[in-house]
């Protein structure tokens, strides 16, 4: 049986990313799921200076060694201004620091939702172009638009977007 580790690139008690992460990684065939609340990895804000006078903390090296852990990694990244959510930002900071190559050639199911028309498609470039320098291995990409209008009882109530969405773990899946 494949792990796969799953988290949302957002801090949100209610975060809709970590529900389209969650619903992407039930869709994996014969996989254990191990579901990462960015909550429960308090990070310092990324500074030379503190990395100097403390080294890298402990929550960083936990997330690394649950990345370390798993087969695939499913990551639902939120959207503020365009971009990724600082709370997302710091801790990819930190774990660059403690592993450059810090998504470990892994395969990765990259996806991204708001409850706009686009979708997190501005945070998807962004991680598309930056997330390989650090040994992604991005074997899928969904983008979820009008989330509100199209997620419903824990799951994509669209029937295009959803077969779009499966087509896309199946081929996460398969690289598995």
């Amino acid at each position: 049986m494949k792990k796969i580790i799953t988290f949302a690139g957002s801090n949100s008690s209610n975060s809709i990313n970590k529900k389209l992460a969650s619903y992407a990684a039930s869709l994996v065939g014969n996989a254990e799921t191990t579901v990462l609340d960015l909550n429960n990895f308090k990070l310092p804000i990324y500074s030379i200076d503190i990395e100097k006078e403390r080294g890298i903390p402990e929550n960083a090296v936990k997330f690394l060694d649950n990345l370390r852990s798993g087969d695939g990694i499913i990551i639902s990244l939120a959207e503020y201004n365009g971009a990724y959510t600082s709370v997302f930002k710091n801790l990819f900071d930190w774990l660059s620091r403690a592993e450059r190559k810090n998504w470990l050639g892994k395969p990765m199911l990259l996806m991204a939702t708001s409850l706009g028309p686009r979708g997190g498609l501005s945070v998807l470039d962004i991680a598309t172009g930056r997330f390989p320098r650090h040994d992604a291995n991005i074997v899928a990409t969904f983008s979820l638009p009008n989330f509100k209008a199209n997620f419903k009882d824990r799951r994509i109530s669209n029937p295009e977007l959803d077969s779009a969405l499966r087509v896309q773990v199946k081929l996460f899946e398969n690289s598995l």
